[in-house]
């Protein structure tokens, strides 16, 4: 069919990947930095064209037919009547608009109408905060509003030529806290009750329709949020639920229909397939082990995971809650981690490392059931992050989370994922695929891990994690709610 490209443009940086359109083969590879400081939160967006333009650099899109475009999730660009910038962009990890969000929790009346209306409550990284704390901090920015655009649609737009049509997709769309999963609309109300008044929101595409198609003749597709790309280029399906292990925690599964949580705990993604993507999120899952490793006066987590394995399941009686930071999942966000169990044949090293392994693999099979509570169905988990490569953490994640764990080997899903996007919209504008069915590229290399004889023994871990959970924060969980 031919040879298509993705672009993933990160908070840091822009990879591109150039595909067999029919196998999704990687044929090329490009990477440039962004020129910005690491934790920046607003951005001239011109960078990311540069950073692009780096990454192609070498002929790199030569025969190139279609290009699908990821970008980082949660940015707000706010332009004006003539398509002008009227500020800087802004980025995910801006946290200026917390008081914003809460204010916006309280106008519609409470956490559940938020989840109701659009799936989704107002943190501060959604661009409908982010247009609150312009209207309150920057009144005179937000009167010139006259449409907004997140990362991946400004993009696109570039790359067309900036035409009087301007897109997103379902995945992007479904991040902004002001377009509902559940109904497949915006709502304009939610965007005038942030910002002060009404304006122009992007057509949200279909999963494999064109945005465009440049005077050239490259054709431009729909382009997601880099979550929705990622989960796009592994090639996760019903069953599936992808965990990431970040400093934070996550877990993502593929689902049939919307999940509308009235605690919001769930926020209800769109994937780029037309399945949706409900994603629980945890506050702390890896800096549990690397503050257990500063405690224990070890080098890395490779010293800790080595030091775990000479433990064994339950870590003699030590059980660790890993609410370092408080916690989302349950909502705890005040509250510290703990400790317990301590006797005097439990107060060794290795059990301590364990213990922190198991308590955070604990904490994000209880974020699990929360979804598995609403009907999702988990029977693989792809596992992500550097911490997925531990031998700790795959001896004892099969077993706690009770199904296959697959470890994907590293690579640029996200890129891979647009790239896929781009050969499915490709192959519909030529009549060679549907539009109901995206290519069937092949699926990611990995190590599988089951949790075979183990099981039991992962469910022994969890009930006693689970009873000294419910002990110290009584009521504060309960995965069916």
């Amino acid at each position: 069919m031919g040879i298509v490209a993705g672009l993933d443009s990160s908070s840091a940086f822009t990879r591109i990947v150039v595909c067999d359109a029919d196998t999704g083969a990687v044929l090329r590879q490009g990477y440039a930095p962004h020129p910005v400081e690491a934790k920046a939160t607003e951005i001239d967006p011109q960078v990311w064209l540069l950073s692009l333009g780096e990454a192609a650099a070498g002929g790199l899109l030569e025969g190139v037919q279609a290009i699908g475009v990821s970008a980082q999730q949660h940015g707000l660009l706010t332009l004006d009547a003539q398509g002008n910038l009227v500020r800087p962009a802004l980025l995910g990890n801006d946290k200026r608009a917390q008081a914003a969000a809460a204010d916006l929790i309280d106008a519609l009346g409470g956490r559940q109408a938020w989840a109701e209306a659009v799936g989704s409550v107002p943190q501060s990284a959604q661009p409908v905060a982010k247009l609150r704390w312009m209207a309150r901090s920057e009144p005179e920015a937000a009167q010139q509003v006259a449409s907004v655009m997140q990362p991946h649609d400004w993009l696109v737009w570039q790359l067309l030529g900036r035409p009087a049509r301007r897109t997103t997709d379902r995945g992007g769309a479904s991040g902004t806290g002001f377009w509902s999963a559940g109904t497949g609309s915006y709502r304009p109300d939610l965007v005038e009750m942030a910002l002060g008044h009404q304006c122009a929101l992007p057509e949200v595409l279909g999963p494999a329709d064109a945005a465009g198609t440049t005077p050239e003749g490259l054709l431009i597709s729909a382009g997601t949020g880099e979550t929705m790309a990622a989960a796009f280029g592994l090639g996760v399906g019903v069953g599936d639920a992808v965990v990431s292990l970040g400093a934070s925690g996550s877990v993502m599964a593929v689902h049939h229909q919307a999940l509308a949580d009235p605690g919001g705990m769930i926020t209800s993604f769109a994937d780029a397939t037309g399945m949706h993507l409900p994603v629980v999120h945890t506050l702390n899952a890896v800096r549990a082990l690397r503050g257990t490793a500063e405690l224990l006066g070890l080098e890395d987590l490779d010293e800790l995971s080595a030091m775990a394995m000479k433990s064994t399941p339950g870590s003699s009686g030590l059980v660790m809650l890993p609410y370092l930071e408080g916690e989302r999942t349950p909502q705890l966000p005040h509250t510290a981690g703990t400790l317990s169990g301590l006797r005097r044949e439990s107060m060794k090293p290795e059990h301590l490392a364990r213990a922190a392994f198991e308590g955070m693999l604990c904490s994000l099979a209880d974020a699990m059931d929360v979804l598995r509570g609403r009907g999702v169905e988990v029977r693989r988990v792809f596992l992500l992050g550097g911490a997925a490569e531990l031998p700790a953490v795959q001896t004892a994640a099969p077993a706690i989370f009770g199904a296959q764990v697959v470890v994907p080997q590293p690579a640029d899903y996200a890129a891979l994922g647009a790239a896929r996007q781009a050969a499915w919209a490709l192959g519909v504008s030529q009549g060679t695929l549907s539009p109901a069915a995206p290519p069937a590229w092949q699926g990611a290399a990995a190590q599988v891990f089951e949790p075979g004889e183990e099981l039991a023994v992962g469910q022994a871990v969890r009930q006693q994690y689970g009873a000294t959970r419910d002990q110290i924060h009584p009521g504060a969980f309960n995965p069916t709610s």
